[in-house]
């Protein structure tokens, strides 16, 4: 693996007179037969609806600035680095200036090449990521960006605003008396009590930011945080209700690129309202649904004065006591669950990174007063609202489920407190401080 360099708190700016903005969109639903979250569900056997990747090219604020959103479980070290590099190709910029995060739908691949290649060592564990596929999906990436460069459009205005989404999001960790988790409810529950505890600690608010041909919207970013899972593991193949809820509003606004970026999900989750039907699936999709209509309902619109494009790579340390030894006897381990050994593997994989000294790298769009933060992994919603605490006079909208390579990020006072996501934290609780620093470089 390797990386673009960029230094700690790089920025370029240019005027906003100047901006032009190429969406494109590509089909990344995996062929029948594919693993579907890593290899531990059942893998595909039909489809629901499909899996976009969708985005857009940002022109004239220097180099090009590359986002997208993709309908998969998650992009790890190597394959996230192979995303952003393509995706970079295409639009003639660098692969600092390109992020990528996923939706996090778990009926979807959950791509990591080098633990691919470990899992492939052993003639019983199923694939995690097919090669073939995943460079066919490069392969289509570099088609779409191409193409769209062909038919940018100017853009003079951005809008702003936010809509509250009622009855998705719950915290997933319920802490007790001792300062341990006494409950846990994922993305699903049919236990009445997860239904009649507290929504706990969330952002309730699913925010846009759009942007303008003069009066014409040409694309439309929502961002909301929550696991977007209501059921799955049937192997079929779908994008959810959060996907489902951007398709129904693309279908509103044909001529409108949305898009819909995953925030700090890694403690939040629909199992307060969420009891794993399929009936519960349509109801969080209008849900979501009514959230991005509001969220647009009144955008706030003004003419771009500045386009700011900022970087920070940051070396979580990696969790005590994983070693390659450990790691690979786990992977090796025919009694163990399929589960544990994958996970093993991807814990392998971010050991080797971390060895390699490859950093992940935050970024954040700035756009006049609006701040768009783009953050790796399964952080936790905690980090999402420093951000917009420390920065009240921006309008801060966060994407997460970048590089997925550390698994969860968890707040540091989170880990005496265990439970499912601390388990399965691959750096130690000093990510915390890293993480914070390097957000507030960002936003400052």
């Amino acid at each position: 693996m390797a990386m673009a360099g960029t230094r700690a708190g790089a920025a370029e700016q240019e005027r906003g007179n100047n901006l032009a903005l190429a969406p494109f969109r590509f089909d990344v639903s995996p062929p029948e037969g594919h693993s579907l979250c890593g290899g531990w569900i059942k893998p595909v056997v039909g489809y629901d609806d499909s899996l976009e990747a969708i985005g857009l090219v940002l022109l004239g604020a220097g180099k090009p600035i590359v986002l997208c959103a993709v309908d998969w479980t998650g992009l790890l070290n190597d394959a996230h680095i192979a995303w952003r590099r393509a995706l970079a190709d295409a639009a003639g910029t660098t692969p600092d200036r390109v992020s990528v995060h996923c939706v996090h739908q778990h009926n979807a691949p959950f791509a990591c090449i080098d633990a691919e290649k470990i899992v492939q060592t052993q003639k019983d564990l199923p694939h995690i990521v097919e090669l073939d596929f995943f460079r066919t999906c490069l392969d289509r990436a570099r088609e779409a960006v191409t193409q769209s460069l062909k038919s940018a459009r100017p853009i003079t205005h951005v809008g702003h605003g936010q809509g509250q989404v009622h009855k998705v999001a719950s915290n997933r960790r319920l802490v007790g008396a001792d300062g341990k988790i006494e409950n846990w409810r994922g993305s699903s529950s049919k236990n009445p009590l997860h239904h009649q505890l507290p929504e706990g600690l969330i952002d309730p608010w699913l925010k846009t930011v759009a942007f303008y041909d003069r009066d014409e919207k040409i694309a439309a970013c929502h961002y909301y945080a929550t696991h977007p899972m209501s059921y799955y593991g049937d192997g079929r193949v779908s994008s959810d209700f959060a996907g489902l809820a951007r398709k129904r509003r693309q279908k509103d606004e044909p001529e409108c690129t949305h898009l819909y970026f995953t925030g700090c999900s890694g403690n939040i989750a629909a199992g307060k309202y969420n009891n794993g039907s399929p009936e519960a699936r349509v109801t969080l999709t209008g849900r979501m649904y009514d959230g991005i209509v509001a969220s647009e309902r009144d955008l706030t619109r003004e003419p771009i004065d500045r386009a700011v494009w900022k970087t920070h790579p940051i070396s979580p340390p990696v969790r005590h006591g994983y070693t390659e030894d450990s790691l690979r006897a786990v992977v090796a381990d025919t009694k163990a669950r399929g589960a544990n050994r994958g996970r093993a593997a991807y814990k392998l994989a971010w050991l080797h990174r971390t060895e390699s000294k490859i950093p992940i790298l935050l970024s954040a769009l700035h756009v006049n007063d609006i701040s768009l933060l783009h953050l790796p992994a399964e952080s936790f919603i905690e980090y999402q609202l420093r951000a917009q605490q420390r920065k009240p006079d921006r309008f801060v909208a966060t994407a997460a489920y970048g590089d997925g390579g550390p698994w969860y990020i968890p707040i540091a006072k989170a880990y005496p407190q265990g439970g499912y996501e601390v388990s399965v934290a691959f750096c130690d609780p000093g990510v915390d401080e890293i993480m914070t620093r390097g957000i507030e470089r960002l936003l400052s």
